[in-house]
């Protein structure tokens, strides 16, 4: 599947993942290839990016935002964020 992560200033990521982990304001939650149709809202908290099914990965603090999941592409809207080394 397809993850974008976009702050008003930049686009953070793009590319082909295996999943990604966000914090939800409910609680955190994944998303896997063709995952249902989701608007969701984020809470600040770290993004997970799975790159691949050998745990390769990159991870990203974020402030609150929204992910939208349509179509096998990730949206995620964040008002900022930094990746975590």
């Amino acid at each position: 599947m397809t993850l974008e992560i976009l702050t008003p200033e930049r686009k953070l990521f793009s590319g082909e993942v295996y999943g990604v982990q966000m914090p939800g304001i409910s609680g955190s939650f994944e998303v896997l290839d063709r995952h249902a149709p989701l608007v969701g809202a984020l809470k600040a908290g770290r993004v997970k990016v799975l790159r691949d099914k050998q745990a390769h990965s990159a991870s990203y603090d974020i402030q609150g935002g929204f992910v939208e999941v349509l179509n096998n592409k990730v949206t995620v809207l964040v008002e900022g964020a930094t990746a975590v080394e």
